[in-house]
């Protein structure tokens, strides 16, 4: 009973890792097994009547449609699993996810800089955080236009 607490307080073994493979393929298994279930038997009592075995193409046909949803299905699953399970790691995709999108259309540093931060304490949480650059900038005018120079260290 200890060494049962111990893991689970202390996260040794990566339990939690193995408690959602085993959620998400036991899942899996018990989908797609229903499914070929299904699909053999009504094929089968379509084209092979009842109580007659089914036709080997309707196996063939069933056990091809299983392996074409493995991956979709278990892709499903995982994120279920996750968004359920594992909320913090489903945050911070998003939240990463969506500063990326945000990337594309700041070109100021003062606002990058200020969302970086942003980004870095929702999704890792740090005690601190702080972002420093090798550069220090000047803005200088001229003729009208605005005009980016970089002073050495």
């Amino acid at each position: 009973m200890a060494a049962g607490i111990a893991v689970l307080r202390y996260r040794l073994y990566d339990i939690d890792r193995l408690i959602n493979r085993t959620l998400v393929y036991g899942l899996l298994t018990a989908i797609l097994g229903g499914v070929y279930t299904a699909t053999v038997l009504v094929l089968g009592q379509l084209f092979g009547g009842i109580g007659a075995e089914p036709p080997s193409w309707a196996v063939a046909g069933a056990t091809l449609s299983v392996a074409a949803l493995f991956q979709p299905a278990r892709r499903r699953i995982q994120a279920v699993v996750d968004r359920r399970f594992n909320r913090r790691k489903y945050d911070a995709v998003q939240t990463v996810e969506a500063f990326t999108a945000r990337l594309r259309d700041e070109v100021d540093l003062d606002t990058l800089s200020a969302e970086l931060l942003t980004v870095v304490d929702q999704t890792m949480q740090p005690t601190t955080a702080s972002y420093g650059s090798s550069h220090r900038y000047r803005h200088r005018q001229r003729a009208g236009f605005e005009d980016l120079t970089v002073d050495s260290p």
